[in-house]
């Protein structure tokens, strides 16, 4: 059966409000300044949903904004990407969520107001949504505590509508990491979280152990390294991937969901894993040549520009 799109994003909605060049670190009673500061479409969700609209997929999103300047500036910027806003609900009642992100080279330090997305839940969704994709990918369990203890019925859901699926929790600014991967992961095709996050979820200190204790639960784990690269389980097998380093790094917000935008992009194609993870890689470093995650991908002939430019890869770019 034909299916009108080819990605469903499920997850968090939020600006980011970026400082980088920042003169110091934040001290309570003082102030410092910042030399430079972007307002862009924020939220991991968002992010790779756009990203994979800029690769060339049809993507659809499914989430919750409130009636605002901050909401409407995520659906004209979503819009702009080529993303169907269609099915996100527009709530009178709660703020579009917010994130303050602070860039220091590779690292980041952010604070983020939920707003309307802690009220995103299950009961949201509807399984003739889903239908209409290939493909379901999730993102945030944590920002989305609507999703608590029922993440797992949503992949469920998906699996049973005959599509594949991936995930990537994100953070916990908790730090309690309270998922029962035991219970979500068997309906989870493509697991991506970052190296950091994979420890903290599993309780293991070696990523070696904590890839080992989650492989046999889905079909792929694919580990996000930042600069160095990525790493990926499957079959029983390890399989490392070097990165694709950028010398000059504008900032790194958003590289972990061009990430994951470059890995599904291939992974729905019917790509080898490998190359899915190359992908990966290269969509994740292209993302750090501009502000925020979705400023180096305006279309694809600017994306394989950069490509060739900064890191000399001449394979297909979609």
């Amino acid at each position: 059966m034909a299916r009108e799109f080819d990605v469903i994003v499920v997850g968090e909605l939020n600006v980011d409000l970026i400082f980088n060049q920042i003169q110091g670190f934040p001290e309570v009673g003082k102030e410092i300044l910042s030399n430079d500061m972007t307002l862009t479409l924020g939220s991991s969700s968002a992010i790779c949903a756009s990203n994979l609209s800029s690769l060339g997929l049809k993507v659809a999103f499914v989430g919750k904004l409130g009636n605002d300047v901050f909401g409407q500036f995520i659906i004209d910027e979503l819009n702009s990407a080529g993303v169907d806003t269609s099915m996100i609900i527009i709530d009178d009642k709660y703020k579009t969520g917010a994130t303050v992100a602070l860039s220091y080279d590779e690292e980041r330090a952010m604070i983020t107001h939920q707003g309307a997305m802690s009220y995103m839940g299950l009961d949201d969704i509807d399984p003739k949504q889903l239908r209409r994709a290939e493909h379901l990918h999730f993102s945030s369990y944590f920002f989305q505590p609507g999703f608590k203890n029922s993440l797992h019925r949503l992949f469920e859901m998906a699996k049973n509508e005959g599509i594949t699926t991936s995930l990537d929790v994100q953070w916990d600014p908790s730090e309690t990491w309270e998922l029962n991967l035991e219970q979500v992961l068997p309906f989870v095709d493509v697991f991506i979280p970052n190296e950091v996050e994979l420890k903290k979820l599993t309780g293991f200190s070696s990523i070696d152990q904590a890839i080992e204790s989650v492989g046999i639960k889905c079909n792929y784990v694919v580990v996000k390294c930042g600069s160095r690269g990525s790493v990926m389980y499957y079959d029983d097998k390890l399989v490392p991937q070097k990165p694709f380093l950028n010398k000059n790094v504008v900032d790194t917000i958003g590289a972990g969901d061009s990430f994951n935008a470059g890995f599904i992009s291939r992974f729905i194609k019917g790509a080898s894993p490998e190359d899915c993870q190359e992908f990966g890689n290269l969509i994740g470093a292209i993302s750090t040549t501009e502000a925020g995650g979705t400023g180096a991908f305006n279309n694809l002939d600017e994306i394989m520009k950069i490509a060739k430019d900064r890191f000399n890869y001449y394979g297909s770019i979609e």
